[in-house]
């Protein structure tokens, strides 16, 4: 393995990638003391720190599946019934569905009205709303 120091005109080393990994690994063992490590190399623990951190994040991000595809908005039309009611009447008891956790806003305009839902809305509750909206125009 070259564990060398790469030197040139800048006051800095360079690390070998080699040595780099060697550390990091060694760090990482149960056990080991990343002060110990460092002073035994002639690194300051901090470098050795940030080594470990940038190891552990690419292993992280390498592990972690492709980001979903971001959302996508539809076109919603809303059409007014042929014969509406004289009187508006109560809506149906919304039947149980499943609990969703929602952390999204809907606004929806009608008119001079806006409706918002926060939050986990039933479909039964939203058919409603928006029907009783419609009979009011």
């Amino acid at each position: 393995m070259d564990k060398r120091v790469i030197t040139d005109r800048a006051t800095r080393r360079q690390h070998s990638a080699a040595l780099k990994r060697e550390l990091v690994e060694r760090s990482l063992q149960p056990g080991a003391s990343v002060a110990a490590l460092a002073q035994e190399h002639g690194i300051n623990a901090n470098l050795l720190f940030n080594w470990r951190r940038l190891h552990l994040e690419q292993q992280q991000a390498a592990a972690q599946p492709p980001a979903e595809s971001a959302p996508v908005l539809l076109p919603v039309t809303v059409e007014e019934p042929v014969a509406a009611p004289a009187a508006p009447r109560a809506c149906a008891p919304a039947t149980p569905t499943p609990r969703r956790v929602g952390t999204g806003v809907i606004e929806v305009e009608i008119g001079a009205a806006l409706v918002r839902l926060r939050g986990t809305v039933d479909e039964a509750s939203v058919r409603c709303v928006l029907q009783a909206l419609l009979e009011l125009r």
